[in-house]
């Protein structure tokens, strides 16, 4: 598990809040990346795009999208902070895959800190847009009156338990597959010439956390806008 501890860049003590990490790096890295990816690569604006225009505009239109389609069309002014979510995650997760990299995602304090900001913005965007009645969502209108109450309690300890859930998912999700890939590179380092069928294993595995890599940003970005449904539309 050691491939997960963070550590200082350039220094061997303690690391404290300022402390620049490999968590931090690779981060910054995601960012830098989704900025050539999104700035850079589309600055041409060419009416057939090249190999990284073609991606930008399939990640933008694949996202704007998903807002519309589960969100409605009164949240795509969101769409840039959905947007900017999803991009920071599949690239970090990518950039993770990276023999020898690190993996800020596999870190519930990365995640969670993003399921926060989603959790507290969708919060207090339900409050000023609804006001007293975003509470309506914790309130099942179509069940009986007698168990109205029971679901009010369940909905709203489901409510607040969305964050846990949020950042939980990601961070377990891509921490055991970089754990079973490790396992299998110790294994084929360790049966020498017998290692084909290891190193059989660590191709698919890792073909596989290609997908995993994309699925939980999928994941974590179409909840954000069914969570943002509820705060524009509180109801049942």
């Amino acid at each position: 598990m050691e491939q997960f501890i963070v550590q200082p860049l350039f220094s061997d003590g303690a690391v404290g809040m300022f402390t620049l990490t490999n968590a931090a790096l690779w981060m910054l890295l995601a960012v830098l990346c989704t900025a050539l990816l999104l700035v850079l690569g589309t600055r041409g604006r060419a009416v057939i795009p090249g190999r990284v225009q073609s991606v930008a505009e399939l990640a933008y239109g694949f996202i704007y999208k998903m807002v519309e389609d589960v969100t409605g069309r009164d949240a795509v002014k969101y769409f840039p902070y959905v947007m900017t979510l999803f991009m920071f995650i599949v690239l970090a997760n990518f950039l993770a895959l990276i023999p020898m990299s690190f993996s800020p995602t596999a870190h519930i304090a990365v995640t969670a800190v993003l399921a926060l900001i989603v959790f507290l913005g969708v919060t207090i965007l339900g409050f000023v847009l609804n006001g007293a009645s975003f509470l309506r969502l914790f309130w099942v209108s179509s069940a009986p009156l007698a168990l109205r109450p029971i679901l009010a309690i369940i909905e709203l300890v489901s409510y607040f338990v969305r964050p846990v859930s949020h950042s939980i998912r990601l961070a377990g999700n891509i921490m055991a597959g970089h754990a079973v890939l490790k396992v299998f590179a110790g294994f084929a380092g360790a049966l020498g010439i017998f290692a084909v069928v290891p190193i059989l294993a660590i191709t698919a595995i890792f073909a596989l956390e290609v997908l995993v890599a994309f699925i939980q940003a999928y994941v974590f970005t179409i909840l954000t806008c069914v969570y943002l449904k509820d705060a524009l539309h509180p109801h049942h």
